[in-house]
């Protein structure tokens, strides 16, 4: 005789014979369920592009800031009206309007002291960021020599450049030393 604790009861549910209530309530349900999922998997696939933007235009930030103090820290005697122009090419706003109206005084001192820099970025890293702009505080190592002077030990330099959106990218609008 079969122990009745074995026994299982099982229903099974026939939808033909369920009330048509029923049925509408469980396909309304599965339909619910089905728009959750799809909501869920597009608000997730929005966070993920919106996430790849900002590293992306983090990364280009970060880029500019070093390079614009990079541009700042080589310039050649021999070179500098090409040195000049890259960091004309590197600036936006105040920074620019201010470097462009001391260029030629700039080029003729290098020129004068036959001086040239050599500038090695050791670190580079975000501040911070605030909509189009950001704070990217550059570590560098600059090698100078003048006319009849050995070239001495590398000076540390750190630095707090501002970057700002651009026509072409992000440009340098500030350059600050930093102790």
């Amino acid at each position: 005789m079969a122990d009745p604790a074995d026994e299982t009861d099982e229903v099974q549910v026939d939808e033909a014979t369920m009330p048509a209530t029923d049925r509408r309530g469980r396909r309304r349900v599965g339909a619910a369920v089905l728009v959750l999922l799809a909501a869920a998997t597009a608000m997730a696939g929005w966070r993920d592009v919106q996430t790849r933007r900002t590293d992306a235009a983090h990364a280009q930030m970060l880029a500019a800031g070093r390079e614009g103090a990079l541009a700042l820290t080589n310039v050649d005697h021999n070179e500098v009206d090409r040195d000049v122009q890259r960091i004309l090419d590197a600036s936006t706003g105040a920074f620019y309007d201010d470097f462009a109206q001391r260029a030629e005084t700039f080029k003729a001192a290098a020129r004068k002291a036959q001086s040239t820099s050599v500038g090695t970025v050791r670190e580079a890293g975000l501040e911070s960021v605030d909509g189009d702009t950001a704070q990217v505080l550059v570590a560098l190592s600059v090698m100078t020599s003048n006319r009849g002077e050995p070239a001495k030990q590398p000076t540390l330099w750190r630095t707090r450049v501002t970057v700002d959106k651009a026509d072409d990218g992000f440009k340098v609008s500030s350059v600050e030393f930093v102790a």
